[in-house]
């Protein structure tokens, strides 16, 4: 993991960064576009790797993901953070990850492997593009390679993230293109509507005109790339400072 410290004080709520890339290829590099904004704001960024396909095949990601969780807490003192303030986002594959390591517990068997003293709970979610119901359709996805990657019909909803909602959840924030082609804008509609039937704390922002990636189709992003940015540190401010 990379970590990203605030100038001054701590110990720092933080952010887990979790990127995107169809959980086949990205970097922990990817949260250069965020971090900076967020270490300004007192949060200390830990972007993480985990393993892809191939050789990895899920659930490897989400092991990953909820280990790097438990280490982070595990070295608390020494990053100077606060173990008790910690949050999660993520865009695209991350997304998945992010909204499958804030709705599963221990019952779901992906924490495995070190610092199983300490908990993967976080306290808030980020969700950018993500894809939280695998039974869905999906128009332009590559079934066989997703197939690859690990989801098939035998564990399609036990790797979906609203199967795991639950009412003791964290507060979610969904951020989603309404131009999206790759993951259909519906994925975060979806988990929005789950999250708040049972009143788990949930803001969604559909945002016009964008594509997966967060680029204008046609016109202008409404809300803009600015105003997103100001949704996010709301929403930080609210539920992890």
């Amino acid at each position: 993991m990379d970590i990203y410290f605030p100038a001054e004080g701590g110990p720092w709520p933080t952010v887990v960064y979790v990127h995107g890339g169809s959980w086949m290829r990205g970097d922990k590099t990817e949260a250069l576009m965020f971090a900076g904004i967020l270490t300004s704001q007192g949060y200390l960024v830990a972007s993480i790797n985990y393993r892809l396909y191939p050789p990895a095949r899920f659930p490897a990601m989400i092991e990953d993901v909820k280990c790097a969780v438990r280490s982070l807490r595990a070295h608390a003192s020494e990053y100077n953070l606060d173990p008790t303030r910690i949050g999660a986002m993520g865009v695209s594959a991350g997304g998945h990850l992010v909204s499958l390591l804030g709705t599963s517990d221990q019952s779901a068997g992906w924490d495995v492997g070190e610092y199983l003293d300490q908990s993967s709970r976080v306290k808030a979610v980020i969700a950018l593009a993500p894809v939280t119901d695998l039974s869905r359709n999906f128009p332009n996805a590559d079934i066989e390679a997703m197939k690859h990657v690990g989801f098939g019909e035998d564990n399609m909803a036990e790797a979906s993230p609203i199967t795991h909602v639950t009412s003791d959840d964290p507060p979610f924030l969904l951020i989603h293109g309404d131009r999206d082609a790759v993951v259909p804008y519906e994925q975060s509609q979806l988990m929005y509507d789950r999250l708040r039937q049972i009143s788990v704390p949930a803001q969604l922002v559909i945002v016009k005109n964008a594509t997966h990636s967060f680029t204008a189709a046609e016109g202008m992003l409404i809300p803009s790339l600015i105003e997103i940015n100001q949704a996010i540190l709301d929403f930080l401010a609210q539920y992890l400072k």
